[in-house]
């Protein structure tokens, strides 16, 4: 086993609200914002810089139909897995069956550009092994959300439209608290581009 630590990056989600607001051809990924360091990206791009500079290797799940977000992860020099399932937990199975051999995997959703660096570092400083560590704002799990290298199994079974949360359930939790907002915001309608 290794010591890396791999992120996975989840970008195979339809968003439909999204979609339903801006238009039926947009997509929230590919939406151009401001990040939290006043430069302007695409959304999935700033979570690619923002974990890029915190873990070893990152896997970028997407759909068969994002071939920009999937040029996006390649220059970013992820490893793509294309998935035709907007399921999160198909998607944390097959990422993890892709990368088994990590200390832990952060989970990360490819619609939150606005998680500040020093959170992403310290949810991904205190992975254990045999525990989940979750970022706190304001009483509300955030994320993203790191497993140690012992949920390796759990993780390869999940299967569907839950993520990972069962997984909880018995499991030693740390609870992170972080003064950051960014861990509760996703992109799922065009107001949100601008983080408040």
């Amino acid at each position: 086993m290794t010591e890396t630590l791999c992120a996975i990056v989840l970008a195979a989600g339809q968003g439909s609200r999204y979609r339903h607001i801006a238009g039926a051809h947009r997509n929230k990924l590919l939406a151009q914002c401001a990040g939290r360091d006043g430069v302007e990206r695409a959304v999935l791009e700033h979570v690619l810089v923002s974990v890029s500079a915190v873990v070893d290797k990152i896997v970028l799940l997407t759909r068969p139909e994002y071939s920009s977000v999937a040029e996006l992860g390649l220059r970013f020099g992820c490893e793509v897995v294309v998935l035709d399932s907007p399921g999160m937990g198909d998607s944390i199975a097959a990422a993890v069956s892709a990368e088994p051999d990590h200390r832990g995997w952060l989970v990360v959703l490819g619609d939150m550009p606005f998680i500040h660096s020093d959170t992403l570092k310290c949810v991904a400083d205190s992975i254990a092994s045999d525990a989940i560590s979750v970022p706190v704002h304001q009483g509300r799990y955030g994320h993203p959300v790191g497993f140690g290298r012992g949920f390796g199994p759990s993780l390869m079974t999940l299967a569907g439209e839950k993520g990972a949360k069962r997984l909880f359930q018995g499991a030693a939790v740390k609870e992170l608290a972080v003064d950051d907002a960014g861990v509760l915001w996703d992109v799922d309608v065009p107001s949100a581009l601008v983080f408040k």
